[in-house]
């Protein structure tokens, strides 16, 4: 089993040779490069499942809770590998945000009670955070849950929840105290069963006709009080540990990467390559790619040498979404009156997928919070400016 293994006794170089060669040789190849880039747990949990028995699936966790135990290095070099072969995203909040703050902030009751459905699959998790009042400006939010002996009624709606249609759990903020004159207290983290009575999920179609997204409302939800995550009231600075571990890995290089990949391909069947024009436009985003890799790396290199990432990780963000919005474009430039057509284009050895990857550009600029929060957190924590 790989989680018995002491991986970060080994180079970084030996342990990208071995997951390299793994994922290879056992990702499945219609699952790599999906269309989908967040597909339900049904597509892909067969592979969700062999990464957990072989114990690939959970790369930061200890490995006492069935976790590799990797170090940030070794855990930059899992992300890369598994953006290079196009592996499919797993449904990963339970891996990604929960588990973690379970590992750091749980009581061992419910370490033991949640852990372990994770790795098997048996829990899907989602994350309750924004409301439609309540966004990127998280503190405002209204959900409220009130204490009733050794439960808490929960009332109010969620939104933009992330695969909250194929999720039996939700990591929930909610406020439980409005006395404070401080929003950022008086907030509380719940683990919230979405099988519970009182839940409605309804999806959101959005611009692909895909439903990544959804509304969650809570109607006199009962919620044992055992499902608190730390201290009633003292939930926002988990709320940003939660939030935290996502801010280098939403500036990887990986989507632009591949969107640029295909902007290649597209050019050559149609001729771009000999408009001079064209040239010009495609040096440029080329050569932001490689600023982009370089910043990566940067931050990337902080984190290898056991540092902490400061405020201006959130450069990052901001230059790979909008970097993969400008690649995405140009595809449609390239394709003129075809980029009106939703289906693949055809190319001489195969098909791109044009306006699929411009579609999916729209988003990254919005969720992780906003491009506008990103340049707020700039300005303010590393500029000095005022509000």
């Amino acid at each position: 089993m790989a989680q018995q293994q002491d991986w970060n006794a080994m180079s970084d170089e030996e342990f990208r040779r071995i997951f390299r060669s793994w994922i290879d040789e056992n990702c499945p190849e219609h699952l790599k490069f999906m269309r989908n880039q967040r597909p339900v747990f049904d597509e892909v949990s067969d592979w969700y499942h062999l990464l957990s028995e072989q114990g690939w699936l959970s790369p930061v966790w200890p490995q006492e809770h069935g976790g590799m135990g990797l170090n940030p290095a070794k855990h930059i070099v899992y992300v890369e590998e598994w953006a290079r072969a196009g592996c499919p995203r797993i449904p990963d909040h339970g891996i990604g945000l929960v588990g973690p703050l379970l590992i750091e902030f749980g009581t061992p009751e419910q370490k033991e009670t949640f852990l372990p459905p994770i790795l098997t699959g048996e829990h899907v998790w989602c994350q309750g955070y924004s409301e439609p009042s309540a966004g990127s400006d998280l503190a405002s939010l209204r959900t409220s849950a009130v204490r009733d002996g050794d439960e808490f009624i929960v009332n109010g709606q969620k939104i933009w929840t992330t695969l909250a249609h194929c999720a039996n759990w939700i990591l929930l903020l909610v406020r439980t105290s409005k006395d404070e004159k401080v929003r950022q207290k008086g907030i509380t983290v719940l683990l919230v069963d979405l099988t519970s009575p009182g839940v409605t999920v309804r999806p959101i179609p959005n611009l692909r006709e895909e439903a990544d997204f959804c509304e969650v409302f809570f109607d006199d939800v009962r919620v044992p009080a055992k499902n608190v995550v730390g201290d009633v009231d003292q939930g926002w600075p988990l709320a940003k540990a939660v939030l935290g571990h996502e801010r280098i890995f939403l500036g990887a290089p990986s989507r632009p990467e591949y969107a640029l990949k295909r902007l290649e391909r597209l050019a050559e069947d149609r001729g771009a390559f000999e408009d001079k024009a064209f040239l010009q436009r495609y040096a440029r985003l080329r050569l932001d790619l490689y600023d982009l890799s370089s910043a990566f790396e940067r931050f990337a290199n902080v984190l290898r040498t056991g540092g902490t990432l400061g405020p201006d990780v959130s450069v990052l963000k901001i230059f790979c979404s909008e970097l993969y919005q400008r690649i995405t474009e140009e595809m449609l430039v390239v394709a003129g009156e075809e980029s009106r057509f939703y289906d693949d284009l055809p190319i001489a050895d195969g098909h791109i997928d044009a306006m699929n990857l411009y579609l999916d550009s729209r988003a990254p600029a919005i969720f992780g919070g906003s491009n506008e929060i990103q340049r707020t957190i700039l300005s303010k924590a590393v500029l000095g400016l005022p509000n």
